[in-house]
């Protein structure tokens, strides 16, 4: 019961003026009183329930920015907080117990999406059989909407706290350390037992002013990075509306900046901005655009965006500040899909964004959900045809999944009289099919198997009809653009697709159109390679030499024309290459190659790795 006075353990580390780790004094020197020490707290992560394919994991492998920024609030206070991702820890799940017999944190939060709820459950339940007196904390989008259920079921969770989580978090931890537990219900935004009775109290204000909050980059070193909080979309099958309320806060773009700035020195060069929706305010993104490039931060940046909510000028901004990749939720192909599913975009916006997109060398990454309410044979090809006019480089396909604090949820629920009892299987969503007589999921399945392999099939074509703008300003960047899709098709995700046909051409044709813009390190690597593999070495020197007067200190180039002039039996001038790069393992073990070739067995036995020295 947790409205009663805390054990004899954790009364004591109440009491404020002695050290909470005794044992961790100097042999022999004493803990006394007069040194401040506040509570231990750790912030997970947990793991899914089914492990992702690569493809797909970095869905559920970054701990979300909100952890941060809680952590980061409760640093301003002076609280030892730690943050640890532990998505994948269940590959070596004796680690679990043995950190949290190490840390001995006196409360562990957890940030719970649909996916990770069961890792967090049996997290939460090896830390109270390590100790009874750990504080567990549920928060997030997944425990915020099922509060309850967590409650009634699991008697590991003591508190949830419930939307935004900054302030309310820190207002529990401040009375969880006074153990006053009598004036739980005057703190906003918390779910907890009193007694046999599970309660909540009013909900929380949200914050108006996101620049109040500490920027986490103070403590901590991130990629995933928030300029706003809400999305002004309505989508059925998203949470987000529910959990930020309909509202959209911005922080400025002074304060944004500030953010990539201090991560930049920390050497983070690359970042995902996940904001709902990035572009959904296009002056305020040109101002962040235009303090990037005042600051000269050299970075690249992901961005997710609607198709409804992107122009030109934005694009062009954008592009120039380093964005090299935009997400859009595109749904389905059929306009009356898009409508219930609660994202009622036009055909003429999406195919106008996708071209402004890619004209300034923009990555455009497309979503789609299959096997919706209304789902059919034809409504999938007008998803295919939809995906032929506006050629994704990248198109992922989800299968429609129902998850809670969504509309679709609340609508099944009031026409099925569903409980919340259903999250107590060991499922992550429920798949609409499921729900819907007139599917099966071979037919689902079926879907879309049909729209990754037009995908597959028409890729080649997408490159062909590629059109940037012809532009000088952006012609380095058109390079960088082409050859980094290149390299997907030769060495990255797509070469390892066995239904995706003409890769190495396609990959070919990409690196060409690079260095048709701008001397590019990555175009000239990879096409030397591709030229390697098809031994067409005369022509993969020529090139090669080319790229390193562009770029004389890079050892990839280096390496790659030694090889080639291995190749072609030029062994003393493969050996001007590679010497370069003397210190390097792989230059050593080719340089001993041309010194066995050139019959010199002195001075291949000095470059031969101790290991292959004797048999």
């Amino acid at each position: 019961m947790i409205c009663g006075p805390l054990p004899n353990r954790t009364s004591e580390k109440t009491i404020r003026f002695f050290s909470k780790r005794r044992d961790s004094a100097p042999k022999g020197e004493a803990v006394g009183p007069g040194k401040l020490e506040f509570m231990k707290i750790l912030l997970i992560y947990p793991y899914p329930l089914f492990d992702r394919s690569k493809a797909y994991e970095e869905d559920i492998s970054t701990a979300p920015i909100g952890m941060y920024y809680v952590a980061a609030v409760l640093k301003e206070k002076g609280y030892d907080v730690e943050v640890l991702n532990w998505f994948d820890i269940h590959r070596t799940p004796e680690k679990i117990t043995a950190t949290i017999r190490e840390k001995r944190p006196d409360i562990i939060g957890f940030t719970i999406l649909n996916a990770n709820r069961w890792g967090g459950i049996e997290i939460a339940g090896i830390a109270k059989q390590i100790d009874r007196n750990i504080k567990i904390v549920f928060g997030g989008v997944t425990a915020t909407f099922l509060w309850e259920h967590f409650l009634r079921h699991f008697p590991d969770v003591d508190f949830v706290v419930l939307g935004e989580g900054e302030y309310t978090f820190l207002n529990l931890v401040q009375l969880i350390e006074k153990a006053d537990y009598k004036h739980l219900g005057s703190i906003d935004g918390i779910a907890f037992r009193k007694g046999k009775k599970i309660t909540k109290t009013q909900p929380a204000r949200l914050i108006n002013n996101l620049d109040d909050l500490p920027i986490p980059a103070k403590y901590f070193t991130y990629q995933h990075v928030v300029s706003s909080r809400g999305c002004p979309g309505k989508c059925t099958f998203c949470g987000s509306p529910r959990f930020w309320k309909h509202r959209v806060r911005f922080r400025s773009a002074e304060n944004f900046v500030r953010e990539l700035e201090i991560l930049n020195t920390k050497g983070v060069a690359f970042f995902y901005v996940s904001d709902d929706t990035f572009t959904a305010k296009p002056e305020r993104v040109i101002e962040i655009c235009k303090k990037i490039l005042e600051k000269r931060l050299v970075i690249s940046w992901f961005a997710i965006s609607r198709v409804d909510h992107v122009n030109e000028d934005m694009l062009c901004w954008m592009r120039k500040a380093g964005c090299i990749q935009i997400s859009y939720g595109i749904e389905s192909g059929s306009e009356k899909i898009r409508k219930l599913l609660g994202k009622p975009l036009k055909t003429q916006h999406i195919k106008k964004a996708f071209a402004l997109t890619y004209t300034y060398g923009l990555l455009a990454r497309a979503y789609f959900i299959y096997g919706s309410p209304g789902e059919t044979e034809e409504t999938i090809e007008e998803t295919i045809d939809l995906i032929k006019e506006i050629k994704p480089f990248i198109c992922i396909p989800y299968i429609l999944e129902i998850y809670p604090g969504t509309g679709l949820y609340h609508d099944y629920q009031q026409k099925s009289h569903l409980t919340d009892d259903i999250w107590l299987k060991r499922i992550e969503g429920i798949c609409y099919f499921e729900l819907d007589p007139t599917m099966t999921e071979k037919r689902v399945a079926a879907f879309g198997q049909k729209i990754r392999q037009a995908v597959y099939d028409n890729l080649p074509l997408f490159v062909s009809s590629l059109t940037l703008v012809d532009n000088k300003e952006f012609f380095k960047r058109h390079a960088d653009f082409c050859s980094r899709l290149g390299l997907t098709f030769s060495h990255g995700d797509y070469a390892m697709v066995p239904a995706i046909k003409n890769k190495k051409q396609t990959a070919a044709k990409l690196f060409k159109m690079a260095l048709g813009y701008a001397p590019d390190h990555r175009a000239y690597l990879g096409l030397g390679l591709l030229m390697q593999q098809t031994g067409d070495f005369i022509r993969a020197e020529k090139l090669l030499e080319e790229g390193i007067r562009h770029f004389p200190y890079s050892e990839e180039l280096n390496l790659c024309l030694g090889v080639t002039l291995m190749n072609l039996g030029k062994f003393k001038d493969a050996l001007r290459c590679l010497r370069k790069f003397e210190g390097s393992p792989r230059a050593r073990h080719y340089m001993a190659e041309c010194f066995d070739a050139l019959g010199n067995q002195k001075k291949k036995a000095d470059f031969m790795d101790p290991v292959d020295r004797h048999p």
